[in-house]
């Protein structure tokens, strides 16, 4: 299998993209090291947990996990849409501090074991408002255009260390945290019409695409941000 015995640490594992990721590595013989603030009931039982708050503590990410680590994803997000004259301070903050904050602590805290393996790759996640301009994405689009900064920077100091850094930058997906955007089927048609492809996405196209990242299949791939987005960011069609 494709990760036989390689160690995938997953932060925010227990709902959507990170879910679906944990079910993909297992199924392909991963042993997925799962940190998020709760327990997924539909977890395999070979996946170990550590309970995890990225905005408060995370000391207990490093005596969790092994001495080699070859993969780390940074799944958490959030999808805080707000008129511009309606941010807050501490909105910026906060998204900064989740999305930025959280996965460079993450990663500093997982830097030795992934140096370790000798081969290593790191997945951050972006969103398509990054690049693209979205009315009211002001603050979230910020902070995970810093992602991509982060990522590209990381790529280039840790290539020595044989670590890829690179990020997956998905349109809106079906996940729990979009739930409120697609909670009507008038929602769900707007917004499939909005995607060239004519669909939103399913967090099995984004947990695909980190899988690919994660394997040696892309081991001369890094510094890279990939869209997966349904073709929103590139291209004008008929749907539109």
């Amino acid at each position: 299998m494709k990760f036989h015995h390689k160690n995938i640490l997953i932060i925010g594992a227990s709902s959507g993209i990170g879910l679906e990721l944990v079910h993909l590595l297992s199924s392909e013989g991963a042993h997925v090291f799962a940190a998020s603030r709760n327990r997924s009931a539909s977890w395999p039982e070979s996946v170990s947990y550590a309970e995890l708050d990225v905005l408060h503590d995370m000391e207990p990410l490093s005596s969790f996990l092994p001495e080699v680590l070859h993969g780390l994803v940074y799944c958490v997000g959030n999808i805080n849409l707000k008129p511009f004259n309606r941010i807050t301070e501490s909105d910026f903050i906060n998204d900064f501090r989740l999305n930025v904050v959280g996965a460079a602590s993450s990663i500093q805290q997982a830097l030795k074991p992934l140096k370790n393996s000798g081969s290593a790759s790191i997945v951050l996640i972006s969103s398509v408002a990054a690049q693209t301009g979205m009315g009211f994405h002001s603050s979230i689009a910020a902070s995970k255009a810093a992602i991509e900064g982060l990522a590209i920077s990381l790529a280039a100091e840790l290539s020595a260390s044989q670590i890829r850094v690179n990020v997956v930058a998905p349109s809106l997906t079906d996940t729990p945290l979009a739930s409120k955007l697609l909670n009507s089927p008038e929602k769900m048609e707007a917004s499939a019409k909005r995607h060239p492809l004519g669909r939103y996405g399913a967090a099995k196209d984004i947990s695909a695409a980190i899988g690919f990242l994660l394997s040696a299949d892309s081991s001369w791939i890094t510094g890279q941000v990939i869209p997966v987005d349904g073709g929103m960011s590139n291209l004008k069609t008929t749907f539109q």
